[in-house]
């Protein structure tokens, strides 16, 4: 093992490479227990689990969840919604954002560039209840002006973990 390192708690703007190896091992299994997860990264328990504690209070890490199969669930339809808004006032964007974030059918929402303003990932049972939910929930959400939608007709890759090679170089050696 290692020799033990403790995380600069004031400083967690520089990750070193236990910072790195920790959130790359959590990414491919936020189930590891804390034992598991310090010997994978080559620490001890105790400053593992610090370092892990952190990550998130620095914001790194913001939730561990499970990855569930949609189509198992009956969520067989998977759509991209472009979403074009009128810009009337901050005021209206904010009360536009606030409905998107309270459709559960809305898996995703982001602001684009181009042709739009928001590209929303939304699943369905199927097209006919994707349909009605487009009708009755997207088209009248305030301040739409128009929707067009591309459906998925299969998953290449989703939900990958985050790229954190370019981090390697610079991180410190603690």
């Amino acid at each position: 093992m290692e020799k033990e390192s403790f995380p600069n708690m004031a400083n967690m703007e520089t990750l070193d490479r236990f910072d790195l190896a920790i959130l790359r091992e959590l990414q491919l299994d936020a189930r590891l227990t804390n034992a598991e997860l310090a010997q994978r990264v080559g620490l001890s328990a105790a400053p593992c689990w610090r370092r892990v504690r952190a990550l998130e209070a620095a914001g790194y890490i913001l939730g561990y969840h499970a990855q569930l199969n949609r189509q198992k669930l009956g969520l067989g339809v998977l759509a991209f919604v472009r979403l074009d808004a009128e810009r009337n006032s901050a005021d209206a964007m904010r009360q536009l954002e606030e409905a998107v974030r309270q459709l559960p059918e809305v898996t995703s929402c982001h602001y684009i560039s181009g042709t739009g303003t928001f590209e929303l990932q939304v699943v369905a049972e199927d097209l006919d209840h994707f349909s009605r939910f487009a009708l009755q929930h997207l088209a009248n959400l305030p301040q739409v002006k128009d929707l067009h939608t591309s459906f998925s007709l299969g998953e290449v890759k989703a939900g990958g973990a985050l790229p954190l090679g370019h981090l390697d170089a610079a991180a410190p050696r603690r």
